[in-house]
């Protein structure tokens, strides 16, 4: 691999970022709309000038779109963090946001032109129907969904619709060589932003958190009970790549750790009014260990809860330096489907510290930043992490923290190499589980006598699937150093077997086996886990 695609992976991701961080709540002010939006020159300006072009202009335009152009234009110079919805986005934005949505209940391909289904949502419409990994599904209802230049988007239109309406399908099992036609229900199906929860040792929880929807706090507390009920006394929170969401359901969250009356964080708007959050009675974590992993792909939701726990001195927050935004956002629907997204304050962590980082030069060169964190060896080495004095604070125990940019982890862990992270990338953009699809399309009968338990002790991937692997990487271009990392590769692939076989559960529980954060808690934890128990975690895949 040449090393030009090594910084492949930053570039994706600052592009990820810019469109997925996000802090706040809906728009809830106590003036009227008649009172906010009233007539003046400025406004009638604009007014007039959209309607000239409507009327005047030579050829016809879209005035839509000029209207979407100067909004955007509007608010990317106001700060990076202001953003306009479009209403074609908007039901996607808000089902995200929302937690769920309607549907049949399925994660699928469109593999060779046709819908394939990798595995149906547990207790779903299409699971309680008997739809399994595989399965084609051509027809829905007199409307075909097989067939080249089908967009996903009419796709998904299809199987999308109203709670309780009912849809017929026309499916094609492989496996037995036949065609059927099933009746489901659409109904609500979870879009899960707990990703993964499991016993990372026999007294330590581990619960990932990708984004701070509707329902992730619910989803946390019940990963939380089902853990605590299984003997954890001790959590490993992760919020790696986590871009943030609703700043309430990080208070929340929070909250679960810190004892009553703790300061979870302050926010300060243009007038200087100042709001803080505190801790209530109602934590079940409190007095706990707990570890928090970051990395610079954690931002805004994610960094309150990191700095509200560091700044109170508890747990320990392990990993990298976080993404550095410090912005709150109170999304505002602009009356014909589209909404804005309007940075209204900063908020600020228990000791007083702000973490955005500067925006004064631009959008561009703000998302730029990131990218240079990657080439001045920040990722690599505590000691590159630039900080001002001017920035340090004291935590009521005497620990340092800086304010500007991030938040700094108490135990630094080093980025991997550039083809490992290479290969993290590519796993990431879901080209791992493209493979692990198609081989099971033509092997799926040799996977069904193993349980879970039995997979995750007992399966492990061997020479010829390996190889296998390789083949499908160079007919793809991919090159890299396959044997230097061939213990890695062959853990993600049995992960990404199980997922498809199984649920994200299992995927996180053998993928921990290389996780160079997972083994750092290990190693900081160890004092409290005895040796075998630690060597048998480390071990296991």
């Amino acid at each position: 691999m040449k090393r030009k695609n090594s910084y492949l992976w930053p570039t994706i991701i600052a592009l990820a970022l810019a469109a997925g961080i996000f802090v706040g709540g809906k728009l809830n002010f106590n003036d009227s709309p008649e009172k906010l939006f009233t007539t003046n020159s400025k406004k009638d300006k604009l007014n007039r000038l959209i309607d000239y072009i409507d009327y005047e202009y030579v050829d016809d335009i879209n005035t839509d779109s000029i209207v979407d152009v100067t909004v955007n234009n509007i608010l990317e110079k106001l700060d990076p963090h202001s953003v306009y919805i479009p209403k074609q986005e908007m039901d996607k934005v808000s089902e995200n946001m929302k937690g769920d949505f309607v549907g049949i209940g399925v994660n699928f391909y469109m593999y060779k032109d046709t819908i394939s289904v990798i595995r149906t949502i547990e207790d779903g419409p299409s699971f309680l129907k008997g739809l399994q990994p595989g399965d084609r599904i051509l027809m829905a209802d007199n409307d075909t969904l097989y067939g080249e230049n089908i967009p996903n988007n009419l796709v998904v239109e299809k199987l999308k619709g109203k709670k309780g309406t009912p849809v017929r399908l026309q499916v094609y099992r492989k496996d037995d060589n036949k065609t059927f036609s099933v009746n489901i229900k659409r109904d609500v199906v979870p879009i899960k932003s707990v990703e993964a929860y499991y016993m990372l040792t026999k007294d330590m929880g581990y619960i990932k958190v990708n984004r701070f929807a509707e329902s992730t706090y619910k989803e946390f507390k019940t990963a939380l009970r089902k853990l605590e009920a299984q003997g954890a006394k001790k959590l490993t929170l992760d919020l790696r790549d986590n871009p943030g969401g609703y700043l309430g359901i990080a208070e929340q969250m929070a909250d679960e750790f810190l004892a009553d009356g703790k300061l979870i964080l302050f926010t300060k708007n243009k007038k200087g009014k100042i709001d803080k959050v505190f801790a209530t009675k109602k934590g079940d974590f409190e007095d706990k260990p707990v570890y928090v992993l970051i990395n610079e792909r954690s931002a805004s939701a994610s960094e309150i809860i990191a700095g509200s726990l560091q700044d109170n001195d508890i747990g320990t927050i392990v990993g990298r330096r976080s993404f550095g935004k410090g912005l709150v956002q109170r999304e505002m629907d602009l009356g014909d489907g589209s909404a804005v997204r309007l940075t209204v304050s900063r908020y600020y962590t228990p000791t007083g510290r702000s973490i955005q980082k500067s925006y004064d030069k631009g959008n561009k060169d703000y998302y730029q930043k990131f990218t240079d964190r990657f080439h001045s060896g920040e990722l690599i080495s505590v000691d590159s992490i630039k900080v001002a004095d001017s920035l340090k604070f004291k935590t009521p125990k005497g620990k340092v923290v800086y304010g500007g940019g991030g938040i700094i982890p108490d135990v630094f862990v080093p980025i991997g190499s550039n083809e490992s992270e290479y290969f993290e990338s590519l796993e990431n953009l879901g080209f791992l589980s493209y493979f692990v699809f198609e081989h099971l399309d033509g092997n799926r009968a040799q996977y069904k006598g193993y349980s879970k338990e039995e997979f995750v002790n007992n399966f492990r991937v061997d020479d010829i699937l390996f190889e296998v692997f390789i083949d499908y990487c160079l007919a793809r271009n991919i090159k890299m150093d396959f044997y230097a990392f061939e213990d890695k590769i062959k853990l993600y692939i049995k992960a990404t077997l199980a997922e498809q076989l199984f649920d994200p559960n299992v995927y996180a529980q053998i993928k921990s086996g290389g996780d160079d954060m997972l083994k750092k808690v290990l190693e900081l934890d160890k004092p409290t886990i005895s040796q075998k128990e630690a060597d048998r975690i480390e071990s296991n895949n």
